[in-house]
Parts: structure tokens; C-alpha cells; sequence
């Protein structure tokens, strides 16, 4: 990748948020972290991100909120869902998310997917 990926992760564990900005960091992406999903759809109004990483279940606006806003939004933006059931994932496959993270994952395993969203929002973002 030429450019360097704009990640957003957005999960109500901060341990969560920490383990994969340090692991993406390390993998030259750009990362900014959010616990609070109301404050991530602030956030999301003011920069366009290449993926996002969103868990599901939160307090406030879900996952599937946030899917949906930045499909609204960004089309071009990548989302990478938590999957809660199998309904969910269904809701979130509909409304056009790129992936899928069930807990608990090994980073290396969600870096994969993350590059690979990033790869294709990038080439599609041009």
C-alpha cells in the first residue's frame, strides 16, 4: 500500500481498542480508537476513514448504526463488524459490511482483513 491506511476502531473494551492500534501502528496504519460509539459518529463527520472496525453490541448506537452511517456516507469506507448472532451478521452482510471479527480473535487474524478492506478502499477511493 502506498498510502497509508486510515483506520477507525470503535468497541466498548478499551483493551480491545489498544491491542489492535498498537498492533496496526506497527504495521504502518494510521489508527484513532473510540469506546464510545456516539463519539466515533462525531468523528465520522469529520474524517473519512479507509476502514472501520466496529463491535456490535454497544451502548448507544450499535454496530449496525454505524455501518449504516458510513455506507451512507463513505461508500467507499470498508466496515469490519463484530458478529453477535447469526442475525446480525445477516443485518450487517445486507447492509454491505466487508467482514466479519468474532471474539475472542488473534490480532494477526483481524490485521489480515484489515488490509485487505484497506486495499480495496483505497484502489476504490481514488
Amino acid at each position: 500500500m502506498n498510502k497509508k491506511a486510515e483506520v477507525l476502531i470503535i468497541d466498548d473494551e478499551s483493551i480491545v481498542c489498544e491491542r489492535l492500534r498498537d498492533y496496526l501502528e506497527k504495521k504502518q496504519m494510521s489508527v484513532e480508537t473510540f469506546t464510545v460509539s456516539r463519539d466515533a459518529i462525531e468523528r465520522l463527520k469529520e474524517k473519512t476513514f479507509d476502514v472501520i472496525v466496529t463491535d456490535i453490541k454497544m451502548e448507544g448506537p450499535t454496530g449496525i448504526d454505524i455501518l449504516v452511517a458510513v455506507k451512507k456516507q463513505t461508500p467507499a469506507s470498508e466496515v469490519i463488524s463484530g458478529y453477535g448472532s447469526f442475525e446480525t451478521y445477516r443485518t450487517a452482510e445486507t447492509v454491505g459490511a466487508f467482514d466479519y471479527i468474532h471474539k475472542p480473535f488473534k490480532v494477526e487474524e483481524v490485521y489480515k482483513k484489515i488490509a485487505k478492506a484497506a486495499a480495496k478502499a483505497i484502489k476504490h477511493s481514488r
